[in-house]
Formats: C-alpha cells, sequence, structure tokens
C-alpha cells in the first residue's frame, strides 16, 4: 500500500509522543518524575464535570450544529467582550475539537500550495506539519534574546514575500513563556496594514500571566485589522480541560465559514457533551483559574530558581504559560557512560532513560540549546525531579 506523499512531510507530535512513553513507563512501575506533560496537574473542576453529567441525563447525546450550540457560541461571544472588549456575532465563532484542530481548519482554509506562512522561533511543535499538511511552507523566523525573546518587527518585515499569506502569533509562548509587548504589537499592525497578510493569534495561555504583567491583544489594539485576524482559543489550559478536546476561532466571517465547512466533512460537530462542559467553563466565575495561576507563579519560581542553580544551565523566568526554558548549550558536548551529548535531545534521552526524568528537547520546538519542563506538577515533585537533573548533570564529564 502506498501511502499519501503528505505523509512524509509529516513528524508525529513529539511532546505528545514523548508524554506517551513517559505515562506508560510510569504504568509499569517505574519512579518517574514527568516534567513533560502540557496540561495541569489537578482534575477537571467539578462543576464543570457536573454539567458534563446533567448533559447526559438531559439526553445531549445527538449531533449538535456543526460550528457548536448556539449557547457555547454565546459564552464565547461574551468572554471576548468582557475580557478582550472585542464583539463578535454567532456567525464569526467556531467551536471545534481543540485549538490545535482550530488551527488545522483554519490552515486549510486559508492555504494554497506554496503559500509562506511566517512562524517566530521558537514555536510550538505543530505549527510548521500544520502548515505543510495545507501545502504551504513554514518561514522559521528566530527570536533572539537581544530582542527581549519576543518578535523583532525588523525581522519580520525583512521576511515578507509576495508568497507570505499569514503570520502565526502566540502570546504568552509555549515554550518560552515570552508575552508580546503592545509596541511590538503595533509594528506588527503597521506592517500587516501594508501587507495583506493574515494574523492568526493562538491564545490559550492567554489568562495563565504572572505578576500583573499585560498581554495586549492585537485585535483589540488593531480593531481595523479585525477582516485579517484570526483568534484561536480553547479551555484547555484554562481550565484543566486538556481531554475534553473544545477549542474555538473567531473571525473573519468568510473563513469562519471556510472552516466550519471543512469541519463539516471530517469530524462533524465538537462531542455534545464537552459542549455542554466548556459551556459551564466559560459561564463559571475566575476562582478556579485565579488558583490556578497562583499555584502554577509558586511552582514557576521554584523551579526556575532551582535550574539557575545548577551549574551549565540557564533559565529566564517565563511572565505567562507554565514552561520553563533552560539553555543548556554549556552541556552540548558532555559525555556520559553511554555517549556524547550533541544537542538537547540526546540530553533529554538520557535523563529520561538512565536517570527516569521526562523533559522535552527544544530540538522540535526551533532549538537545539533548550529543553522545556513544565512546572504544573505538585511542589514535591518539582523538588524530586530537580534533584535527578542535578545528579544527572553532575555526573557529565
Amino acid at each position: 500500500m502506498t501511502l499519501a506523499a503528505r505523509i512524509a512531510r509529516l513528524a508525529p507530535s513529539p511532546t505528545l509522543t514523548l508524554s506517551a512513553t513517559a505515562k506508560a513507563m510510569a504504568a509499569e512501575g517505574i519512579d518517574l518524575v514527568d516534567f513533560s506533560t502540557g496540561e495541569p496537574a489537578g482534575d477537571t473542576p467539578d462543576h464543570i464535570k457536573q454539567a458534563a453529567i446533567d448533559a447526559l441525563a438531559a439526553g445531549h447525546t445527538k449531533y449538535t450544529p456543526v460550528a457548536g450550540i448556539p449557547e457555547l457560541k454565546q459564552a464565547i461571544i461574551d468572554t471576548f467582550a468582557r475580557d478582550q472588549g472585542l464583539h463578535f456575532d454567532p456567525a464569526d465563532i467556531l467551536v471545534s475539537c481543540g485549538a490545535k484542530h482550530s488551527l488545522y481548519l483554519a490552515a486549510q482554509a486559508l492555504l494554497d500550495p506554496g503559500d509562506q506562512v511566517i512562524i517566530p522561533s521558537p514555536y510550538w511543535v505543530s505549527y510548521p506539519d500544520i502548515v505543510r499538511l495545507a501545502g504551504g511552507a513554514p518561514i522559521i523566523l528566530p527570536i533572539t534574546a537581544a530582542n527581549g525573546g519576543t518578535l523583532d518587527p525588523d525581522h519580520l518585515a525583512a521576511a515578507l514575500t509576495p508568497r507570505t499569506k499569514a503570520l502565526i502569533l502566540n502570546s504568552p509562548c509555549n515554550p518560552t513563556g515570552a508575552i508580546i509587548p503592545a509596541d511590538t504589537l503595533d509594528a506588527i499592525a503597521h506592517l500587516a496594514r501594508r501587507h495583506p497578510l493574515t494574523i492568526i493569534t493562538d491564545d490559550i495561555y492567554r489568562r495563565l500571566v504572572y505578576d500583573h504583567t499585560p498581554c495586549p491583544s492585537l485585535a483589540t489594539l488593531a480593531p481595523d485589522l479585525a477582516d485579517h485576524t484570526l483568534i484561536i482559543n480553547g479551555v484547555s489550559k484554562t481550565y484543566a480541560m486538556t481531554g475534553w478536546r473544545i477549542g474555538y476561532a473567531a473571525g473573519p466571517r468568510d473563513v469562519i465559514a471556510a472552516m466550519t465547512a471543512i469541519q463539516s466533512q471530517s469530524t462533524s460537530n465538537p462531542t455534545s457533551i464537552a459542549q455542554h462542559a466548556a459551556l459551564a467553563a466559560l459561564r463559571s466565575g475566575p476562582e478556579f483559574t485565579a488558583a490556578l495561576v497562583r499555584h502554577l507563579d509558586t511552582n514557576r519560581r521554584t523551579l526556575v530558581h532551582a535550574l539557575n542553580t545548577i551549574p551549565g544551565i540557564t533559565c529566564p523566568l517565563p511572565a505567562g504559560a507554565f514552561y520553563a526554558w533552560p539553555d543548556i548549550t554549556p552541556l552540548l558536548g558532555t559525555t556520559h557512560p553511554r555517549g556524547r551529548i550533541h544537542t538537547a535531545a540526546d540530553l533529554a534521552a538520557h535523563l529520561l532513560r538512565d536517570h527516569h526524568l521526562a523533559t522535552i528537547p527544544g530540538d522540535p520546538f526551533g532549538s537545539p540549546h533548550h529543553l522545556r519542563l513544565t512546572y504544573t506538577p505538585a511542589h514535591d515533585i518539582i523538588d524530586k525531579g530537580i534533584t535527578r537533573l542535578r545528579q544527572a548533570i553532575k555526573a557529565l564529564t
């Protein structure tokens, strides 16, 4: 059997693959410390789970409208108005099977073969493959520490070509936790007014920020670009609902209609019961998310401080999301009994195999000089993991 040529352009998600490996090792009884998982450690709040139970009892088990149930779309509209001062109509909203699914649908709806999509690096691992699956060409735009860990508008301007179709922004960023400041967004908006550019903003970590750091929205700063801005979000991270698979998109009506048509011929509607759970999440108060941010903030400071005490590792304090992004450059070229460490992937493999410590290498994020460690686990697990990491690094020669 011959597979389609597009499969040769596709790699399985390395973060999900490594997380699955870690969970399999733990299921075998291995004493594993897992810093790989990109999800809150706690369970979905009880009132959200109860909403799903109530939906089952009420018989909400049939097909729904492809773009989502009206109540959930209205809750999404209300959330945008309350949190960002943005106003949408139901036809401007699509509910999907997760934020990743929304991004996939957007790429399928927007890109023709050869269309270029600019992706600042480091980037979430799925962006390039989502673009490639749609026939597009990902253009990786490196971000340097000299520019505060965020996009340089001058570099963006130099990367624009007649084939540039879209730009993906992720703020706060997975994996770095960096937030794009307002002046940078203003400069990006200025470029978008001069170039026919669709801006896709991945806002999945938008509410997970620390130290009252502003997290500005390009859609709010540049309302005149509403016809060129597509917002992606979901309930996975903010409400500990990663397994429920509910995301959403908001933006130009013609793009949303095209994405809805693609969804109608692929997944049909998102799961009916999960939609009712997401409705309860969006209608609930801020208590759960506020408590989650407080917990993550404590863990963030604990993990980053500890990382910076390990020789060969430096790590900035992230402003948002829930990942530490340590630079391990001085460790490249060192050796352990099984071999030499050339990249972060080599180090991550060594940590997992020989020290039962699961991390994510920076290679698939666009940087072979970094690791990604989540700080969602309990405080004692973080301490245990740091002890193992310290011992592993000390043993390198």
